[in-house]
Parts: structure tokens; sequence; C-alpha cells
């Protein structure tokens, strides 16, 4: 049996990840899920941290909450989904933690790389695809809807994640796909089907 394919798609809040992980899931045969709380333990743990009453959460905690997340996630739901030869299309993976807790929050990058190594036993997506929208814009879609307790943050903490994610692709090109967020629904659709196509071969269901 093929073992299936694991893709991720990165990007700040607001910038379309969830509709895009379903069209791509739905148009290969895979399976949708998320980080932090695809699993039910990982609910839980996703629960705390979006809290927006948990303001005392430090920087390291949520790093290791989002670490033990991704632990569950790999072992429960990942692993067992690519064995059985599906597709894995998540909203997030590790590369978030280096992101938000590393570049965001100002953790260690290369600590943080190792530990979410070891959660994940090197399971890291085949593919990324970082729906790039300017932070101006992610900013004032958030102005539309309530806020969790990422969301909350100032525009500092959003202009070091969206250059983390510059830097991470631009550092990893064989495993980065940058698509421009901006168009229409329909259009970034299509592109993001033809670069899986063109990356990792998959065909359409």
């Amino acid at each position: 049996m093929t073992r299936g394919r694991y893709i991720a798609f990165e990007g700040l809040e607001g910038c379309g990840k969830s509709t895009h992980v379903t069209r791509l899931a739905e148009a290969i045969g895979g399976v949708t899920t998320r980080e932090p709380g695809g699993t039910a333990i990982g609910a839980a743990l996703r629960a705390a941290m979006l809290d927006t009453n948990n303001t005392m959460l430090s920087p390291r905690a949520e790093a290791l909450m989002m670490s033990a997340d991704r632990a569950q996630h790999i072992d429960e739901l990942v692993v067992p989904t690519l064995n059985s030869g599906k597709h894995v299309v998540s909203d997030r993976s590790a590369f978030s933690s280096l992101a938000y807790q590393g570049y965001g929050r100002l953790l260690d990058i290369d600590e943080l790389k190792r530990f979410n190594n070891w959660a994940i036993q090197g399971n890291w997506p085949e593919l990324v695809i970082f729906i790039d929208v300017p932070v101006d814009q992610l900013l004032e879609r958030l102005k539309k809807r309530e806020l969790d307790r990422f969301e909350r943050e100032d525009r500092s903490f959003f202009e070091r994640i969206y250059t983390g994610f510059h830097t991470m692709a631009t550092a990893d090109p064989q495993r980065w796909l940058i698509v421009d967020g901006t168009p229409p629904k329909e259009e970034l659709q299509a592109t993001i089907l033809q670069g899986v196509q063109d990356r990792l071969g998959i065909t359409l269901s």
C-alpha cells in the first residue's frame, strides 16, 4: 500500500487556511484536520490556549501545550491515516510553533525545533502551503470577528510571525509553496491544486 502524503497549510489568522484545507482535501480525497485541536485531547488544549481569560499563560507553557497537542495528533490521527494510504491535509503544523512561539514570542527557534521534532517523531509535512496575505489586510479582516487570545496580540507580533514564515519558506523552498492569498477563492484554489500536483504528483479525486 502506498503511504499517503502529509500536507499542511500555514499563514496568519484570517488568511483563508480553513477554507482551502477543506477544498484541497475534497479534491484529492484526503482527510482534514487541524493543530491544535485535531483530537479530543487536542481540543481541550486548544480551548485553554485560545481562552482570552488565560492572560498569564507563559510563552514556554504555550509552546509545551502546542507540542503536547501535536504529539497526540501525530500518534492518534496523522500517522495512522498516512499509513492507511490516505492523504492528510492539516490546518497548521509544527511550523506554526516555530513561527508563533519562536518568531512571535521570541523563544529560541532551534530549541523549539528540537522538542517539536521529538513530539512528532520526525513527521514533518512533506508540503507546506503558505497563504501569503499582507498583514494590513489580515488585521482588517480580524476586526470583523470575535477575537481569541492569539488574535488579540499587537501588530508587531503578527509582523514577526509573517517574517518568520517567509524566512522558513525561503530556507526550504522544496518543502514550501508560497501562494498569493489575495485573489478570489476559486482562482486561489486552482493555484493550490496545480502546485500540489506539480510538487507531489497527486491526482485529483
